[in-house]
C-alpha cells in the first residue's frame, strides 16, 4: 500500500468509484491491461462543473476537473486490482474538453489528468495522451477522462 501511503502524505484521496449511467462497467481487465471507462468530475455524485470549456468554465476549472476524473478512473483501476501498488504503468489517458467555438487550450485542460498522475507514480505515471475539443459530454460535464493502465501479475 506504498501507492496509497504517498498519496495520503499529498492529500490525494480517491473519490467513491463513479456509477455508470448507461451500460457498461468503470473498468475491465484483460491479460496485464486495465481499461478505465471515461470519467468525469464528480464529488458525492454531483457535476464539480457544468458548461464548456472558453464559455462558462475558466481553464483553471477545467483543470480541476480532468484532475478529479483522473482520480475517478484510478478508483476504477482499485476497484479491479484491490491493491494500486500493482499498477506497474499508466500507458494512455485520453481527455474529452466540452469546448466552445475557438477555444483550443484543450492539452493545458487534461494536463490536470496528467499531473496528478506523475504526482503519485512518478516515472511510472508519464504515458502517451490524447486531447480532443468535442462539443457535448455526458450529463453537461466540461472534461471526461480515460485511461489505460498496466499492472504487475
Amino acid at each position: 500500500m506504498e501507492i496509497e501511503k504517498k498519496m495520503a502524505q499529498l492529500g490525494i484521496h480517491l473519490p467513491e468509484v463513479a456509477k455508470p449511467v448507461a451500460s457498461y462497467v468503470p473498468a475491465v481487465i484483460s491479460g496485464n491491461l486495465v481499461f478505465v471507462s471515461g470519467n468525469v468530475a464528480l464529488i458525492e455524485g454531483r457535476l464539480v462543473a457544468k458548461g464548456r470549456l472558453g464559455e462558462d468554465v475558466p481553464e483553471e476549472r477545467g483543470y480541476e476537473c480532468a484532475r478529479i476524473a483522473a482520480l475517478t478512473c484510478l478508483a476504477a483501476v482499485k476497484s479491479v486490482i484491490h491493491d494500486l501498488d500493482r499498477v506497474r504503468r499508466i500507458i494512455r489517458v485520453t481527455g474529452f474538453v466540452r469546448s466552445a467555438p475557438g477555444f483550443d487550450r484543450q492539452p493545458f485542460v487534461v494536463n490536470g489528468a496528467s499531473d496528478v498522475l506523475l504526482e503519485i507514480f512518478g516515472e511510472a505515471g508519464k504515458h502517451s495522451r490524447l486531447a480532443i475539443g468535442t462539443n457535448e459530454l455526458p450529463l453537461g460535464a466540461p472534461v471526461e477522462i480515460e485511461m489505460i493502465v498496466e499492472i504487475k501479475p
